[in-house]
């Protein structure tokens, strides 16, 4: 389909941004676009305004916070990026992960940290790594700069006068996973699974089988202390309800259910193996 009339903007700064955002119903952010115009040109969404923050420097790069606890990542770092810094490859390589396994190598170039977070209309890989890893998302918008744990974000309640800034995410070191199971045609997760395994125990997350990107506490409840056999979480998987698994695509919420426990235990078995 040929995309609908909408006007362009592209600001200077994030003030400028946020004022075209606030001021326009139907503004919406452009960053790389890999989710957004698919979704302009097939109807799925609709645009009066695109705010375009790409030239916003202020929004790239990742860091340490001032006191050592968080990796900062901006959120126009593209996934590329994510996937091949070195400092996320050391902290939270379940995120760099799930950057690596996003798309190809054109989608890895444009998409960015930011929009792959806000998708909340598909399937994407990075929140679930996100909300594995306790990270929260820095928003600004016109009242400020306030934070929303990774897994809220992942509702898709946020204002749309919101952007995006930043992710921050806990610095733990490599006793972290991830595994996915890829619709061959889109890359989209039929399942994609995050772990991560920290002193109080093991954080586990879920996206594609399930409605949207979810903790799975009930699972960590059961698997805490161990083990992490396949036998041992496919058993913890299989307490779950089958209605948390969502069936479609040929499947059904029995075979997503045991597929997510399959990847689940590769993860924390990989994850575990990195702390020997």
């Amino acid at each position: 389909m040929i995309l609908t009339e909408f006007d362009y903007a592209r600001p200077a700064g994030l003030d400028e941004a946020l004022a075209l955002l606030s001021g326009t119903h139907g503004a919406r952010v452009l960053a790389g676009g890999q989710s957004l115009l698919p979704d302009l040109r097939s109807g799925a969404e609709s645009a009066r305004l695109l705010v375009d923050i790409r030239r916003l420097a202020e929004l790239r790069g990742t860091g340490r916070t001032p006191d050592g606890r968080h990796l900062r990542i901006g959120a126009l770092s593209t996934l590329a990026d994510l996937a091949a810094d070195p400092l996320v490859l050391a902290e939270a390589p379940e995120l760099a992960a799930a950057a690596r396994s996003n798309g190809d190598p054109q989608v890895r170039n444009l998409g960015t940290v930011g929009g792959n977070l806000a998708a909340t209309g598909r399937a994407t890989d990075l929140p679930v790594a996100a909300i594995a890893a306790d990270a929260v998302v820095e928003l600004a918008g016109p009242g400020g700069r306030t934070t929303l744990p990774a897994e809220e974000f992942a509702a898709g309640t946020t204002p749309a006068d919101r952007v995006v800034t930043a992710l921050l995410v806990p610095a733990a070191g490599p006793a972290a996973a991830f595994e996915k199971s890829a619709d061959r045609a889109t890359r989209y997760p039929v399942c994609a699974t995050a772990v991560r395994i920290t002193a109080d125990g093991p954080r586990i997350a879920v996206t594609g089988a399930t409605s949207r990107p979810l903790r799975l506490r009930g699972v960590e409840d059961r698997l805490r202390g161990g083990p992490y056999g396949t036998d041992a979480v496919l058993a913890a998987f299989r307490a779950e309800p089958r209605e948390l698994f969502v069936p479609g695509r040929g499947t059904s919420a029995e075979y997503l259910g045991h597929l997510a426990g399959v990847l689940t235990a590769r993860a924390l078995q990989r994850a575990e193996r990195s702390l020997a």
